[in-house]
């Protein structure tokens, strides 16, 4: 302890301060990560039935970023002759990965380096409370933020039922088509997303090569007033004056709507917002307008009629 304490004195100021800037950034760079990947991972990931592959998304994909700061930051504080070696070999990994695109190198590739300059330079002491700052925080904001999400996540309603079914309430009765082409596990534009409903056949399990006109896209106002939480009504009104949705509980990804495990999270609505966009909502009731190409596997859509007399 008193030979920790007599390294800290004799080290000189300026290093304590350019190393102490060098464990700030990195633990709000890392602490940043931690927060979004956390949730992010039960908003768009965790739609897996194995809790081993839910794990390794939840690592691979979203908490990495955290994972890499840390690790990094680890690696330097630990051994300081590696600081600018590591942190410039992953500046230049990402120059590469991106294909050195302008914006890849200005905020992420050039600041690694210029961190990995400051481990290298500077000398946080104490030590150990250095290690303890760039691994604990990230941490401890990982467990903190993804508790909740986490938890709605892992108590979804899923009563197995991806068949054609009626759901009434909240001023709304539709008939949901079932599982196929009128409701994919797979993304689609706005524009195939009409017409794959507008060609859907009565029973809802196949497409013609004509138009039919017996199903559609719902309305952004059927679509909230429609979202469930653990199976009943989420109680949504859309404003249109303020484009925005509210709900009496905020819904989830639950049956008789939502499949538990689809990477599917956004479903096109038929109401458009000028020429280029329609609106999207998301099984958590959020609602925005977007460009009606959009993209990405989390994307699709699922068609309505009208119930029988």
């Amino acid at each position: 302890m008193e030979e920790k304490q007599a390294r800290s004195l004799l080290t000189p100021k300026w290093q304590r301060i350019v190393g102490w800037t060098a464990v700030s950034i990195s633990t709000l760079v890392s602490g940043f990560w931690a927060f979004w990947g956390s949730i992010e991972n039960f908003h768009e990931g965790w739609y897996f039935t194995s809790l081993w592959r839910n794990l390794a998304l939840m690592l691979g994909q979203y908490l990495s970023p955290m994972i890499i700061v840390v690790g990094l930051s680890a690696v330097a504080l630990r051994w300081r002759r590696f600081a600018l070696p590591i942190f410039g070999a992953f500046a230049v990994a990402v120059v590469f990965f991106f294909h050195g695109a302008a914006v890849a190198v200005k905020i992420i590739a050039i600041p690694l380096f210029a961190v990995g300059v400051l481990y290298h330079f500077g000398r946080p002491e104490p030590r150990g409370w250095a290690l303890r700052s760039v691994i604990g925080i990230p941490l401890l904001t990982a467990i903190a933020c993804g508790a909740y999400p986490g938890w709605r996540a892992t108590h979804r309603f899923d009563d197995g039922n991806y068949g054609k079914r009626l759901i009434a309430g909240n001023e709304v009765a539709l008939v949901w088509a079932p599982e196929g082409p009128g409701w994919p596990s797979h993304y689609a534009s706005w524009s195939q997303a009409q017409q794959a409903c507008a060609c859907l056949t009565e029973d809802g399990r196949s497409t013609s090569d004509k138009p039919q006109n017996l199903w559609r896209l719902p309305s952004v106002d059927e679509a909230v007033r429609s979202l469930v939480y653990r199976g009943r009504n989420a109680g949504g009104v859309w404003d249109p004056a303020l484009r925005r949705a509210q709900y009496r509980v905020m819904p989830d990804k639950d049956s008789p709507l939502w499949k538990v495990h689809s990477q599917v999270i956004y479903w096109w609505t038929a109401t458009e917002d000028g020429n280029d966009k329609a609106y999207r909502i998301a099984y958590n009731g959020y609602v925005f307008a977007f460009n009606k190409r959009g993209w990405g596997d989390y994307w699709a859509f699922r068609c309505v009629s009208e119930p029988p007399h």
